[in-house]
């Protein structure tokens, strides 16, 4: 039983980091276009962004494997 709480508590914060990269990155990308950022910076944004989506895959894909073995 455990195992299954750690799995959702790892998902919902899989979800919650997908939802806060995608607005920030939104709200950076926005934000750089207004003030005149350099690119060099959007693409460190992009970069971040990237990374947080990244993460929540792998933590996702994990949690699915976990769940698909507890399955069988």
């Amino acid at each position: 039983m455990a195992d299954r709480n750690e799995t959702g508590t790892n998902t919902r914060a899989a979800a919650i980091v997908i939802v806060a990269t995608m607005l920030l990155w939104m709200g950076g990308s926005m934000l750089g276009g207004e003030i005149g950022l350099p690119v060099r910076y959007a693409f460190l944004l992009d970069f971040a962004a990237l990374g947080g989506f990244a993460w929540a895959l792998i933590v996702l894909c994990r949690a699915w494997r976990k769940g698909r073995e507890e399955g069988k």
